[in-house]
């Protein structure tokens, strides 16, 4: 394991011992989405970032940091750590063990290594150089996508189809109605499954670099591709398909890049 990937282990955990308490506890939360519509924060939120940016500061004052929850710090150095400390926080308000921990370390503008944690379940999925790999404990087993060579044999997912526009909730229904099976709800677990061999799909929206960074190490060290709606490398405009095989991307970009942003 390399260097930078045994450090975003150690800021993973660090999240995991300030959320666990506050989960499925009587914390409340903010909604920060005014007229966009419900989207809450809280004070977990808050302070696993603080935390995570502390340790950061303290190993590598050089580096830059973009988070969720305080922006960003020197985004164009060459190392800078991307930072969702709890995407997918209506699950963690509603007691649903679905929630996770994002962490990506960005080289010259290209996410190297990533972890998606998920502490109430004691998993950390941890992708980069050394490959990919899950954490439960002190108990490593490498991760590995399956192979899915047809869209009506894959199962997929997305959160919420209402994070769709008109144009894509149009394409992402064609899509559905091929594949044999969709999940809907699970944030960036659905990622982790991916790239876990249990899931072939994630087609999703209006992602911001921290909701996508860490899942492109993760997934692509475990043998999958992560690209935008036109196939290109993930971008600003938040479109997003993550597959375990490859061979899936066309099968669903036929109908996704008529919407493609």
């Amino acid at each position: 394991m390399t260097e930078y990937e045994a450090f975003a282990i150690e800021l993973a955990r660090e999240a995991a011992r300030v959320t666990l308490p506050f989960f499925r506890s009587d914390i409340g939360h903010e909604d920060k989405g005014g007229a966009a519509g419900f989207d809450p924060v809280t004070e977990a939120d808050k302070q696993a970032e603080a935390a995570i940016r502390r340790l950061i500061a303290a190993r590598y004052p050089d580096h830059g940091v973009i988070g969720e929850e305080y922006g960003e710090d020197r985004p164009d150095v060459e190392h800078v750590w991307v930072l969702d400390p709890i995407d997918g926080t209506r699950a963690f308000i509603s007691g649903l063990p679905l929630w996770t921990t994002l962490i990506a370390l960005r080289t010259a503008g290209k996410p190297t290594v990533g972890v998606i944690a998920q502490p109430y379940l004691d998993e950390i999925f941890v992708g980069g150089p050394s490959g990919a790999r899950l954490l439960r404990g002190d108990v490593e087993t490498p991760l590995a996508v399956r192979s899915c060579e047809t869209l009506t044999d894959a199962v997929i997912s997305t959160t919420d189809p209402d994070i769709f526009n008109g144009a894509e909730l149009g394409a992402w229904t064609q899509v559905r109605a091929t594949a044999r099976l969709a999940r809907l709800g699970c944030d960036a677990y659905a990622y982790a499954m991916v790239a876990a061999g249990k899931m072939d799909l994630v087609a999703e929206t209006s992602l911001k670099p921290w909701d996508w960074s860490a899942l492109v190490p993760v997934i692509e060290a475990a043998g999958g591709k992560v690209v935008n709606w036109r196939g290109a490398a993930p971008d600003d405009r938040g479109q997003v398909l993550a597959v375990g095989d490859a061979r899936l991307i066309d099968q669903a970009l036929v109908t996704l890049k008529r919407a493609a942003a």
